[in-house]
């Protein structure tokens, strides 16, 4: 039965971190949508959240002691899962249970923020928990909704691709010099290293600019990954004991490193079966101005390229800069405080978070399944699952090969260990 179109959409954050931060600015500039409550085992993060909701407008918003409180108050009609990896599947089994025995309220739908889950096994039991609740489902996959890739993927398929063929090469990089949080950090938290947390970005950008605007995402068929990982500086001595005084003694990259570098290529066929590559590298051991956002999508008689610090405003700030206190006013991941700087003038937008979330807001509202969901999750869990495979054994890896379910990347089976 379809679902009425509600006048205004209640939703819930689960997780009160960096991440629930980003969503709020974003939510701004959303209609139709308010931030209902938000939960957040941390009782001054989610204070502090709820504060910051009822601050920018997009309340009245109560912070929940509990994800079943915030469910059972009858306010919220979907959830955005935003808390670390390792307790997104306990967030959703809560979901379903409740759902089960209707206290859930008039919960519609559940959206989860990238990756989808740790491992190929957890993602797929993340599609069937929310299928067995009965919840519309959507994958937050914020760089595929970036005014840049939206119009970039545009003007290609409109105006290139019907002269000369369809693309067959995306690249995507991602790189920052690592992680704001210490579960980041740890592999049995977080699942792996950097490959797990910022190339599950890259392959679905890649993915998306490499499909026709309608076609089906499953319409391109992954054939093989090869990849190749190293831990290149925060496993340097220095730098561990450097990592381990700002995190923690839990963040010891002496003994427990994850990957800080990582590339991977996944081979696929078009529904032509012609050859296309996505080829991604990610790396938390990058040093520039701060979090540095490339594509590049080729085909036969075009390219299209994209460098998110390649800003149109820029300043400079001379001198020693001893009054000036370390921040990321200008850049996310910002490493410098003084010279030529790049600024992204507004970054909840330019990343994506704006367009995204109007997408899902608009899409739960009307009762409808949003562009990427938990279906496109599992896809990309299988994707990361395959190249980390491929850089443990040191071969390519062919999807129609057994055992992807039960994988569990290196560095995480280390470190539970």
């Amino acid at each position: 039965m379809a679902l009425p179109t509600l006048q205004t959409l209640r939703i819930g954050l689960v997780g009160a971190g960096f991440i629930a931060n980003f969503h709020l600015e974003a939510l701004v500039a959303v209609r139709n949508v308010r931030v209902a409550g938000i939960f957040s085992s941390r009782a001054e993060k989610r204070e502090a959240a709820a504060a910051k909701a009822e601050a920018l407008g997009l309340g009245p918003c109560r912070a929940f002691t509990s994800l079943e409180s915030m469910l059972g108050s009858g306010e919220i009609d979907a959830v955005w899962i935003l808390a670390p990896n390792d307790v997104r599947i306990e967030a959703m089994r809560t979901i379903r249970d409740l759902a089960a025995v209707g206290g859930a309220g008039p919960l519609r739908a559940v959206a989860c923020e990238k990756p989808l889950a740790r491992t190929l096994g957890e993602a797929k039991e993340m599609l069937g928990l929310a299928r067995e609740a009965g919840l519309i489902h959507g994958y937050l996959e914020n760089q595929l909704f970036m005014p840049a890739v939206q119009r970039g993927h545009d003007i290609i398929w409109r105006r290139a691709v019907p002269e000369s063929g369809r693309p067959y090469i995306a690249r995507a990089a991602e790189e920052h010099s690592g992680p704001h949080e210490p579960w980041f950090w740890q592999a049995e938290k977080q699942g792996g290293g950097v490959l797990l947390d910022m190339m599950c970005h890259s392959v679905e950008v890649a993915r998306f600019l490499l499909t026709a605007p309608g076609e089906p995402r499953a319409a391109l068929k992954p054939i093989s990954a090869t990849a190749s990982v190293a831990t290149l500086k925060w496993g340097r001595p220095d730098y561990a004991e450097r990592l381990r005084r700002a995190m923690g003694p839990e963040v010891d990259y002496s003994r427990r490193p994850a990957e800080d570098f990582a590339r991977g290529l996944v081979r696929l066929e078009d529904p032509q079966g012609n050859e296309l590559v996505i080829e991604a590298t990610t790396s938390w051991a990058y040093v520039g101005a701060g979090l540095r956002l490339s594509l590049e999508l080729l085909g036969p008689e075009y390219a299209m390229e994209f460098n998110s610090l390649g800003t149109g405003l820029k300043v400079f700030l001379g001198g020693e800069g001893g009054s000036r206190s370390g921040g990321e006013d200008l850049v996310e991941k910002q490493n410098a405080e003084r010279g030529l700087m790049p600024v992204i003038e507004d970054e909840a937008a330019a990343y994506g978070y704006v367009h995204e979330n109007r997408h899902f807001v608009e899409a739960f509202r009307r009762g409808e399944a949003p562009a990427e969901t938990f279906e496109d999750g599992v896809e990309v869990v299988a994707m990361l699952m395959a190249l980390y495979r491929s850089a443990e054994l040191g071969r390519t890896v062919g999807f129609d090969e057994p055992g992807l379910d039960a994988y569990v990347p290196e560095a995480a089976r280390r470190s539970i260990a």
